[in-house]
């Protein structure tokens, strides 16, 4: 049951702009634990499936259910509602870092950091415009959208928001999730669950042979795309909407960096 309720959290971090599925399983110790069931789901069959159906299935209640009301929050309150979220991203860096310097740090890692948040920046802010929103997916291309939800997932720190609206999937998987939209869900599910398998297979390789470099590099897109939080909408100034949004910027920061701290003092 708890697993069931942490699910709901964590489908909640993977459809809301600025937070990360991936790693709210981290803030809860999950992280690994899910890795490796998903790349080994076979081997272990019984006992992965045991850990993985709760948590995935109150992932799937998470973003069902919130859809709609993130969808309401960003039309008729997005600046406060961008903030909150900007708040929580940035709650999280001190708890990735630690993942960073975890194991055989050395002046390297931060030159891999500044190159991949250098990419990043590019590839989400200056070239985000490189692909055309879609609108009508055909079944690769929700297919496609399936592989992308779930890297973004598994990969800890890579905000689904900012990486969907790179390719030009966000507007589309919103409303997909929003209307239940099967035509475009169901091809969306074979993707994630293919895509699930084998980008968890390899992340396990990754972190099992290159663990700092794979964190570094994850760190550093991580970076890139904390700027992508706020748009046009968010300028703040001398008035009661700015100091709202401040305020559960702070709160969305404490809270964050409050489960954050759970998570180390269990380490």
């Amino acid at each position: 049951m708890m697993n069931f309720l942490k699910g709901i959290i964590v489908g909640i971090g993977g459809i809301s702009p600025g937070l990360s599925g991936s790693v709210l399983l981290i803030i809860f110790g999950l992280y690994q634990k899910a890795l490796e069931a998903i790349s080994t789901l076979f081997t272990h069959f019984k006992e992965n499936i045991l850990f993985l159906f709760p948590l995935v299935t109150g992932m799937g209640v998470g973003v069902l259910s919130f859809s709609n009301i993130l969808d309401h929050l960003l039309e008729y309150y997005e600046m406060p509602t961008r903030f909150a979220f900007l708040g929580l991203i940035l709650g999280t860096i001190p708890l990735l870092w630690k993942e960073v310097t975890k194991k055989d740090f050395s002046t390297i890692y931060y030159y891999i950091v500044i190159v991949f948040a250098l990419l990043g920046t590019w590839a989400f802010t200056i070239n985000s415009d490189s692909f055309e929103q879609i609108h009508d997916p055909t079944w690769i291309q929700s297919i496609i959208l399936g592989v992308l939800v779930v890297a973004t997932a598994i990969i800890p720190g890579i905000d689904p928001a900012v990486t969907l609206s790179t390719f030009g999937y966000y507007e589309v998987y919103v409303s997909a999730l929003s209307d239940i939209d099967l035509s475009i869900l169901l091809p969306m599910l074979i993707g994630v669950i293919v895509g699930g398998i084998v980008i968890s297979y390899i992340m396990t390789r990754l972190f099992n042979r290159w663990y700092t470099a794979t964190f570094s590099v994850i760190f550093g897109l991580f970076l890139s795309m904390i700027p992508n939080m706020l748009n046009e909408s968010c300028v703040l100034g001398l008035n009661s909407l700015s100091v709202i949004s401040i305020v559960v910027m702070i709160l969305g920061f404490g809270v964050s960096y409050y489960l954050g701290t759970i998570e180390s003092s269990k380490s």
